[in-house]
């Protein structure tokens, strides 16, 4: 779905206050080749539910790093059942243990913190997009999650001009609580993401 600037900005003014299943079902209608990604974070669930309850064999796209919770990883296992969830994975080249050998995780202001995030997070997602080739790119980023984030709105481009669609992007954590406990969804909060470190911080898919 080629779309320019101007038409995005006009499309987000129609779609405030949209239910997210709307703004999904139009995607989709538009949509040649569409995929959902997921890292299985808190409310990752919201997104998954609304996506696949549209379009059931939507490929689910699961980039794993290898430094998940355990809490995490049987946070994932019960989503994918309950949603019966079309994942693909894609994980780092080198294992985890070769990396926690030779590298670890390196701190934010160490110079390897960057070759670590292209390894663990940039170069799987790459390979998945290069795999599915979307046009459009359901994801469940949301208003007050980073500041470059709040820069962002229910549809945006990519660098690589592929539409990405958040349709909760307006909702606070609150309002997802209550579609969680609507369709009787699980959630998890112990979650770590090696790349970013800090919560508001940006990991480099965004931004």
């Amino acid at each position: 779905m080629a779309l320019t600037e101007a038409q995005v900005q006009k499309l987000n003014i129609q779609f405030k206050g949209i239910p997210p299943e709307e703004i999904i079902s139009w995607a989709v209608k538009h949509a040649t080749t569409p995929v959902v990604t997921t890292n299985f974070r808190p409310y990752e669930v919201a997104i998954l539910h609304a996506v696949s309850g549209v379009k059931k064999d939507i490929p689910v796209v699961w980039c794993d790093t290898g430094y998940n919770t355990p809490k995490t990883y049987k946070h994932a296992d019960e989503i994918i059942s309950k949603l019966n969830l079309n994942v693909k994975l894609f994980v780092p080249k080198q294992t985890t243990a070769h990396r926690d050998a030779v590298m670890g995780i390196p701190q934010i202001n160490d110079p390897r913190h960057a070759e670590f995030t292209e390894q663990v997070k940039l170069e799987p997602f790459k390979r998945a997009m290069a795999e599915f080739k979307p046009d459009v790119w359901f994801t469940n980023l949301r208003k007050g999650q980073t500041a470059h984030r709040d820069s962002l709105d229910i549809l945006s481009l990519s660098k690589d001009g592929v539409l990405k669609v958040s349709p909760f992007y307006h909702w606070n954590d609150t309002q997802l609580d209550a579609y969680l406990k609507k369709y009787n969804l699980p959630n998890e909060h112990n979650y770590f993401d090696p790349t970013k470190v800090l919560e508001n911080r940006e990991c480099g898919l965004h931004s």
